[in-house]
């Protein structure tokens, strides 16, 4: 094959269709948009118009609610602390908080707080001060010889409230 011999595959190229260049064209006169009324004229939007009956977006009830004061937590899971240890970037044993994290790398930044996740498996021996933690990273990471101390307090179910 030469570079002269190169070319698209049938079908890959499609001439664009000139509209409104007489009868001979087969779009001529209306250009294929009909005769008169609104999708024949220009700035057409007809989505979410119904003829006037309320449209469906408006007849359904909103769902839901965004809290706007909800604090967002920088994740990190147990699998890219023991990664990181592997790697060198902090010892066994180590004490680290929130700005140790961000240092080594963890994370960028920590937004409200360091969450500790329990995804993927420790084996070595951390102590950790951050703002939360899922109940599995907890154990794992007792299990694994270390602590995890939470600096924000641990809300407790509605129901051991009650009792």
């Amino acid at each position: 094959m030469k570079l002269n011999e190169l070319r698209d595959n049938d079908g890959a190229n499609r001439k664009k269709k000139r509209v409104a260049r007489g009868p001979g064209s087969g779009k001529g006169k209306t250009a294929g948009r009909g005769i008169k009324g609104q999708t024949s004229r220009s700035g057409v939007a007809l989505n979410g118009y119904e003829g006037g009956q309320m449209p469906l977006y408006r007849r359904l009830p909103k769902r839901g609610f965004t809290k706007p004061n909800q604090l967002k937590f920088a994740v990190v899971n147990l699998g890219q602390l023991q990664a990181m240890v592997e790697a060198g970037k902090f010892a066994a044993g180590a004490e680290l908080n929130e700005d140790a994290l961000i240092a080594a790398g963890a994370t960028k930044r920590k937004l409200d707080g360091i969450r500790v996740l329990g995804k993927g498996e420790l084996t070595t021996a951390l102590k950790l001060t951050v703002a939360g933690a899922s109940k599995s990273a907890v154990e794992a990471v007792e299990r694994a010889g270390g602590s995890i101390t939470l600096t924000r307090p641990v809300r407790e179910p509605a129901e051991a409230a009650a009792e």
